[in-house]
Formats: structure tokens, C-alpha cells, sequence
């Protein structure tokens, strides 16, 4: 049950103090979820180097926002992070590659998606199991890096 705390939906100016707030603010609706710590921590880590992402890459030099939805839904946590910037380029970064921030997001979720949205920017869209998964999965890594590196389809749909 997730009592008085059922979603979040914030934006943030793309600062760096909004990587903490935004943190502590999904963070809190997971813990409400009832998420053990071990999932809270994957899940905050996962909003921290999404929302850092934009930050960093999302703007270039001008002002802008982080969009953060999150829902509690089936025992699932999804969370949402998005601006309105230029867009996800590969080979953009110093290491030529799309980053150790997306590698990092994709083994703490359990599904990853980016998708370019239409009105400009880039979408992480990632979910979470809050419960224990079910024994035919308990080996399976979550998230890959190859849906990490991968185009986004602009289709959305969730997996059971």
C-alpha cells in the first residue's frame, strides 16, 4: 500500500541540486511502496544518473527543466525522466559511447526505454519490481546495455 504518497510528477531546473531533491522525492515514494532497501537504492541511483544526464548533456550551456514522473502500479515502480533538449546523440560524450550512467540505470531496472520525444528532448522511461520477482527470472540480469545503446522504439508498452 502506498498510503498518502502515490506518484510523484515534479520538474526541476536542470541544476545540480535537483539531483538530490529528485532522489530523495522518488526514493520516498518507493520506501512508501514498500521497497526494501536494496530496491531503494537501485532506484534512487538510477534517478540520479538519469536526472544528471539532462544536466549534463541536455541542454548545452542554456537553461532548462527535468521532468520526473513516478507511479506505483502491479507491485511496479515506473519512473519517467525527461527534458525538452537537443536529444540522445552516441559519440557525443568524451568516451565516445552513450555512458556509464546509462549502463548503470539499465542493470538497476528491470526494463529501460529512451525515447526522442516529439516535442524535442529525450525520455529515460524505467521500471522497477517493488516485490520478489518471480523464480524463473531470479537469474536474469535487469536491464542490458544493448537496450541502453539501442534506438528507442516510439511505441510504449509494459511487460507482465
Amino acid at each position: 500500500m502506498v498510503g498518502l504518497l502515490e506518484s510523484v510528477n515534479e520538474s526541476y531546473a536542470a541544476v545540480p541540486a535537483s539531483v538530490g531533491r529528485a532522489r530523495r522525492a522518488v526514493g520516498a515514494l518507493a520506501r512508501a511502496a514498500g521497497a526494501t532497501p536494496e530496491r531503494i537504492h537501485e532506484i534512487r541511483l538510477a534517478t540520479s544518473e538519469a536526472v544528471t544526464n539532462v544536466i549534463v548533456h541536455a541542454y548545452r550551456d542554456r537553461p532548462g527543466e527535468i521532468h520526473v514522473t513516478a507511479a506505483v502500479a502491479g507491485g511496479e515502480l515506473w519512473l519517467l525522466v525527461a527534458d525538452d533538449g537537443g536529444g540522445l546523440h552516441p559519440g557525443s560524450g568524451k568516451s565516445g559511447g552513450l555512458g556509464l550512467g546509462l549502463t548503470l540505470i539499465a542493470q538497476a531496472c528491470d526494463e529501460l526505454t529512451i525515447v526522442k520525444r516529439s516535442s524535442g528532448g529525450t525520455e529515460l522511461r524505467m521500471r522497477f519490481r517493488l516485490g520478489t520477482p518471480p523464480s524463473s527470472i531470479v537469474d536474469q540480469p535487469r536491464g542490458s546495455v544493448s537496450s541502453a545503446s539501442s534506438p528507442a522504439s516510439s511505441t510504449f508498452s509494459t511487460m507482465k
